[in-house]
């Protein structure tokens, strides 16, 4: 579908109309439902999204999917009443009205304030998936698998994918303000998996954004991404076990920033800290991190993964700084937790889809630089761990504590970078990791483009990036004794 003049009159041509629903009446139905409420929306969504899978030289999986509803929410003090369906319809809205005017019956609320206005558009609104290139793209995929056998020898199989989606939002509020969104997101990830006397190792890797196909399968772009899921492959093809114990630890710069997001992001996310059940809850002002270190979520990066140009609410996004050298100034907020806390909401309200009630959420949560060099930080490590990349991990909110697995790590020795290592688990406490960086690297990078974070059953396409960083010790989990 073509981008129209703007993004409201894109979105009016996918909600109004032909579609049964008028927008002189869905706003006389929003405004009666929420006439007591303190706060609320309408949020009509619009979804288009495509995947294509192959696994070893065959498309395994190949769909294309269309989805279109509403969510309808009333906020009264700290409760929130919702009802949402698959039909954008007068008569399905009415009823939706019906379920959440309850909640606000006998309440006198005042309506909050509608978001500020923003003229930015971060991203183009184009659909990435209405070219036609469906049958292109499962094309690539097998040469993205002939190119990865053609490099070594060693690869036994490859796995390779891309998804794409355009969706659609308005936002529509009882005083009559709508706010309208077109978002686009693309991703491809691709996997090797390599064999050598009877030993098999993965290594993968994926780039993407609020962008086109074209900025991710050019030739240039997924043949580098495919050889560096090989090199991490072989990386790990020659690992030793990895060292177990207390030790200085060097996180690499970029999508390592995932501990960071998961240790340390969702315990300053608004509704943990009102209902104080965050390890940071009360800390406002106090100094919670070693100097130097600062964190942002900054959703106005154009281009990324997790940017909007509008949160799920409405809200213009921003550059929310959470820790300015080692202090704690803000937390992450939706409007509910907002007005509930008497600060300003900061265009973290997000939610997985129509059928969801936005949150505080992350969107790009990044660490910013400092003055080190990775060569000043391995030099100044007798023995510890370069952690480069992570796999998966937990976290627990309350306490802070987490368990992350890194994918490829290699030992310090003697100041220097030793062999690869295999089966590493980074082990620690958010808060108590935050005092603990040493040094701080001046090669801030983001990661390519490819993480979605859970909360609550619900997920959403996030960024996080870092510099290179010096811990002075973690616990690290491995096999060698």
């Amino acid at each position: 579908m073509a981008d129209l003049d703007t993004p409201l009159a894109t979105t009016d041509s996918l909600f109004y109309g032909s579609h049964a629903l008028d927008p002189d009446a869905a706003q006389r139905i929003v405004r009666d439902a929420l006439v007591n409420a303190d706060d609320g929306e309408l949020f009509l969504e619009y979804r288009e999204s495509e995947s294509i899978v192959l696994d070893d030289g065959r498309i395994r999986s190949a769909g294309f999917d269309t989805t279109r509803g509403f969510g309808l929410r009333a906020v009264c003090g700290e409760t929130a009443g919702y009802a949402h369906a698959d039909e954008i319809s007068e008569s399905a809205l009415k009823r939706a009205a019906v379920t959440v005017s309850s909640v606000a019956s006998g309440h006198s609320g005042t309506e909050a304030a509608a978001p500020r206005a923003t003229n930015s558009r971060l991203y183009t609104g184009i659909n990435p998936l209405g070219d036609d290139g469906f049958a292109a793209r499962t094309g690539l995929l097998s040469e993205v698998d002939a190119y990865a056998r053609a490099l070594d020898s060693r690869v036994v199989q490859v796995s390779a994918n891309v998804h794409g989606e355009w969706q659609a939002v308005q936002i529509v509020r009882a005083d009559g303000t709508r706010v309208a969104d077109l978002r686009p997101l693309v991703r491809f990830n691709v996997a090797v998996v390599v064999e050598q006397n009877g030993k098999r190792e993965t290594g993968s890797t994926g780039l993407g954004g609020r962008h086109g196909y074209d900025k991710i399968i050019g030739p240039d772009v997924w043949q580098k991404a495919t050889k560096e899921a090989l090199r991490q492959a072989l990386v790990n093809l020659d690992s030793v076990a990895a060292p177990a114990g207390e030790m200085p630890v060097v996180l690499g710069s970029g999508w390592p920033g995932i501990l960071l997001h998961e240790a340390i992001g969702h315990g300053l996310e608004g509704d943990f800290n009102r209902k104080k059940t965050s390890a940071f809850s009360g800390l406002m002002g106090q100094r919670i991190a070693a100097p130097g270190v600062t964190v942002v979520d900054d959703g106005t990066i154009p281009d990324r993964r997790g940017s909007l140009t509008v949160d799920d609410e409405g809200t213009p996004t921003s550059r929310t700084v959470l820790i300015e050298d080692g202090y704690l100034r803000e937390y992450m907020q939706d409007r509910m937790n907002a007005r509930l806390m008497g600060v300003r909401a900061t265009g973290n309200g997000r939610r997985q889809s129509y059928a969801h009630m936005p949150m505080p959420r992350m969107t790009n949560t990044i660490m910013l630089g400092g003055n080190n060099s990775l060569d000043e930080m391995i030099a100044s490590v007798p023995r510890g761990l370069y952690a480069v990349n992570f796999g998966g991990g937990q976290v627990d909110i309350t306490s802070g504590k987490f368990v992350f697995s890194a994918s490829e790590a290699y030992l310090i020795e003697n100041g220097k970078i030793g062999p690869a290592v295999k089966g590493a688990t980074l082990i620690g406490n958010g808060p108590d990791a935050l005092t603990k960086v040493q040094m701080i690297g001046t090669d801030v990078a983001l990661d390519p483009g490819v993480g979605t974070c859970g909360k609550n059953g619900q997920g959403v396409p996030v960024g996080v990036g870092q510099p290179t960083l010096k811990l002075s010790g973690l616990t690290v989990g491995g096999t060698a004794t």
